[in-house]
C-alpha cells in the first residue's frame, strides 16, 4: 500500500494534524507509516535501544530528544536491529548518525539533522507518554505517516490507496 501525505491530508482533513516542517528523510524507505510508540529522552538513547530490540510489529518510534543537536539518538546498529525486528521507522526530534548505512536499510527514518557523536547511555527516558513537538502531540496508539512532503498524525488508521 502506497500513500503520499498530501493526498491523506486532502482525504481526511478532519482527522490529521500536520507536524511543522523540520525533518530530513534519511532512511531507505522514503514513505513509512504505523502505530506510534513514543520515547522521551534527552541525549540518552537507552530507551530507544531497548525498544529497537523488541518486536516492532510495523510500528513507528517517535522520539522526543528535546531538539538537541549535540549527539545522535540513532545510529546504524540500533537502526539495523529495529529493521530486523519489524519496526517501520523512526521520527526523531533530534539527530542521528551513520546516515549512509541507515539510507541502505529497509526502514523509514526522519530526524532534524546528523552528527557523528553518539549519545551517552544512563538508562534515562520515558516510554509511551504523550510528547509534543512541531506543534503536534504524539500519543501512543495513534498513527503517523511520513514521506518527503512531511509528517502527519491521526488518532486512527487512515485508508491507504
Amino acid at each position: 500500500m502506497s500513500f503520499v501525505t498530501p493526498d491523506l491530508c486532502d482525504e481526511s482533513p478532519e482527522l490529521i494534524s500536520v507536524v511543522s516542517p523540520m525533518f530530513t528523510n534519511y532512511g531507505g524507505h522514503k514513505a513509512f507509516h504505523g502505530e506510534i510508540v513514543t520515547v522521551k529522552c534527552f541525549e540518552d538513547n537507552s530507551v530507544v535501544k531497548e525498544q529497537a530490540n523488541l518486536a516492532g510489529k510495523g510500528r513507528v518510534m517517535v522520539v522526543d530528544g528535546g531538539g538537541s543537536t549535540r549527539c545522535a539518538l540513532l545510529g546504524d546498529l540500533i537502526a539495523e536491529k529495529a529493521c530486523e525486528n519489524g519496526w517501520a521507522g523512526f521520527v526523531i526530534y533530534g539527530c542521528i548518525r551513520d546516515v549512509d548505512a541507515i539510507a541502505e536499510l529497509n526502514l523509514g527514518v526522519q530526524a532534524l539533522n546528523s552528527i557523528p557523536i553518539k549519545s551517552v547511555r544512563k538508562g534515562r527516558g520515558d516510554l509511551n507518554i504523550d510528547i509534543t513537538f512541531g506543534g503536534v502531540t504524539f500519543k501512543p496508539g495513534h498513527f503517523i505517516y511520513a514521506d518527503n512532503n512531511g509528517v502527519i498524525v491521526s488518532p486512527e488508521a487512515l485508508k491507504l490507496s
